[in-house]
């Protein structure tokens, strides 16, 4: 008789947060100065893709009192990242930054996963899927 012992099963890997999103110096900075008077542990900063723009997809990002079931949950340079199952794979290696120019301030995505991007600099298109381009609106 063969001693059979029973069979483990290894929990699926989390992706680390480096691989998915990260935060630039200045972008990290900027969300603590957002969210320091904030007395809710769980707020976070929702980063996520939807469609539309002129290259197909464009960026969305808020600040979310606490996260949804479909979210994964990244603790980025300290910062807690909501981002939804649906953009995780169109964000993948994607750096937040924060940008204060003469021509204004605010976040931008630099993503290596847009082969495409329009003067609108908020629409992007991935080599998979190119989206359905819209209209930029301001």
């Amino acid at each position: 008789m063969i001693d059979q012992q029973p069979m483990v099963l290894e929990p699926t890997p989390v992706l680390a947060p480096s691989t998915v999103v990260s935060l630039s110096d200045a972008a990290a900075s900027k969300l603590r100065e957002l969210t320091k008077e904030e007395a809710n542990p769980d707020v976070g900063l929702r980063v996520y893709v939807y469609s539309g723009g002129c290259s197909g997809f464009r960026y969305g990002m808020m600040l979310e009192d606490a996260p949804t079931p479909e979210d994964n949950v990244l603790s980025v340079s300290g910062i807690k990242v909501y981002v939804d199952g649906k953009s995780i794979d169109l964000l993948q290696g994607s750096q937040i930054d924060y940008v204060d120019t003469l021509m204004g301030a605010g976040f931008t995505v630099n993503n290596p996963n847009a082969v495409a991007a329009c003067g609108c600099g908020s629409s992007f298109r991935t080599a998979e899927d190119e989206g359905a381009p819209k209209g930029c609106s301001h």
